[in-house]
């Protein structure tokens, strides 16, 4: 049986490393110099993951429920994942930052996990998890992973038989891995990964030598091992490796496998909110081989990335992603690597979704691509802007957009996508009712740090939050790129809570 093994001798407590009154200059490289700590203020944003206020429990006997609506529109339904036992709506409580897992096996099993505050009077937060097994149709929530125990920053992934992974933060700034052998019914013991706030997880799906790794990102000065911030499981998660640093120590990222196994890491610098990078290995999935990184790209998405602004007060506003298309062959050269994320552009517009492309995997980038087509200079906030791509190489793109409420902050779910590598999108389709991001919050003011997506041959599965029902709840919304096209060409449709809008 797993069990979480913590040694003394591998990590130190973040609690003293913050502790210390130092401060840092970051250089892009390595350096003989021994670590130092920045001040946590000056290179991490947002009120860190920390257990500051009491466990309140709601017990289901004590809940107050309102019927769960789904919400259209257009073709496009949205239904509510966080729902109790008997499929309603819990009022009072808050649940966001929705991370997805989908069964490669069996696409009609998924799993959602997300930050489940019982009550937003208190910033308790705990590993809230829903399952499916009818496609997204219904969900399931039998209750959080560990009742009573502080946890946050989920993120789910698949392995190619179909085990389920969720990535969960924990008090102490360090990070455990939970596995589902049943599609998220149930979920096994804890075992230590290492980690820290704002981490992130990716499973080797290829069917490579690297098939079932499982590789950790997260922000190494609010975490266990600070420079440290990259790990590695080779045992299908049953023991994570001692972690090592990556130049520049990139931020707010994720981690993605790429169609040969290779390993990416994306973020924003430690230095600069506007400068960005990634980091590639395509030795990670040799399990003889020692953890490194080949080498870190300087990427220019043509601006800064934001946080505790507009939408979102307390928290980011959206995530730096990177993904891996389709291989074209050796004789056609190495996958493309794409790196999005929501930007702060020169001009008016507070943010735009920028994407850059590399077709030399990943050594030089092109000039950035703005994916959202309303007129520059609208002021409107494309915020939590969200990639994926399908092993077709189809790319794509959702983000929450507030085009329609003009100096506002009232979003919308828009998609597009892009079936030329990123040089041309669709026109962009509303998927979603509008909702107000300030609404329900917790503690935190703030709806979360991102959404979370998964693309196929058809289209996404996508898990996002909004707050529909007046608070914030989790949702799931299945986007097929057929109907995308059928939106563009006749109406957005109509916003209904009608239960017979699923079809």
């Amino acid at each position: 049986m797993k069990k979480r093994t913590r040694d003394p001798n591998l990590w130190l407590p973040t609690a003293l490393l913050l502790g210390l009154a130092a401060s840092v200059t970051t250089v892009w490289g390595q350096s003989d110099e021994p670590a130092k700590i920045a001040p946590a203020d000056e290179f991490h944003w947002e009120p860190e993951e920390r257990l500051d206020d009491p466990y309140l429990p709601v017990l289901p006997g004590d809940r107050v429920t309102s019927p769960a609506r789904r919400w259209s529109r257009g073709a496009f339904v949205s239904v509510q994942v966080n729902v109790d036992v008997d499929g309603n709506n819990i009022v009072g409580d808050a649940a966001n930052e929705p991370s997805i897992a989908v069964d490669p096996t069996n696409p009609q099993r998924m799993a959602i996990g997300w930050r489940q505050f019982d009550t937003i009077v208190s910033n308790f937060r705990q590993a809230g998890v829903a399952f499916t097994t009818d496609g997204g149709a219904n969900w399931t929530f039998p209750g959080v992973i560990e009742p009573g125990v502080f946890r946050s920053d989920p993120v789910l992934d698949a392995a190619s038989d179909g085990t389920f992974y969720y990535h969960s933060l924990e008090s102490d700034l360090t990070c455990d891995l939970f596995e589902s052998g049943d599609g998220g019914v149930s979920w096994g013991p804890e075992v230590f990964a290492f980690g820290g706030d704002k981490n992130w997880m990716a499973v080797d799906r290829t069917g490579g030598r690297g098939d079932g790794h499982i590789y950790g990102m997260w922000s190494p000065v609010a975490g266990c091992c600070n420079p440290d911030m990259f790990n590695r499981s080779t045992d299908g998660g049953d023991s994570f490796e001692t972690p090592i640093a990556i130049d520049g120590n990139p931020r707010r990222g994720v981690t993605a496998v790429g169609p040969e196994g290779e390993v990416y890491v994306s973020g924003h610098l430690a230095v600069s909110t506007s400068q960005f990078m990634i980091a590639k290995s395509t030795t990670a999935q040799d399990d003889g081989a020692v953890l490194a990184i080949d080498f870190t790209t300087a990427v220019d998405m043509g601006g800064s990335i934001e946080r505790s602004v507009g939408p979102n007060p307390a928290g980011l506003l959206g995530q730096v992603w990177v993904a891996a298309g389709a291989s074209t062959g050796a004789e056609k050269g190495p996958a493309p690597v794409y790196v999005l994320a929501s930007i702060n552009p020169p001009g008016d517009d507070p943010l735009d979704v920028h994407i850059v492309r590399s077709f030399d995997g990943g050594v030089t980038f092109e000039p950035p691509v703005r994916v959202n087509d309303d007129p520059q200079g609208s002021n409107a906030w494309q915020w939590f802007g969200t990639l994926s791509v399908a092993a077709t190489g189809r790319l794509d793109a959702v983000w929450a957009d507030t085009r329609g409420d003009p100096g506002g902050f009232d979003s919308v779910l828009y998609y597009a996508f892009s079936e030329d590598g990123g040089s041309t999108w669709s026109a962009n389709v509303p998927v979603s009712p509008a909702f107000d991001p300030h609404l329900g919050w917790p503690q935190q003011n703030k709806i979360g740090d991102y959404y979370d997506m998964k693309s196929d041959a058809a289209g996404v599965n996508l898990a996002y939050a909004a707050t529909f029902n007046g608070e914030q709840d989790v949702y799931y919304l299945r986007i097929d790129t057929q109907r995308v096209a059928a939106a563009a060409i006749f109406s957005d449709g109509f916003e209904s809570g009608d239960p017979s809008a699923w079809d």
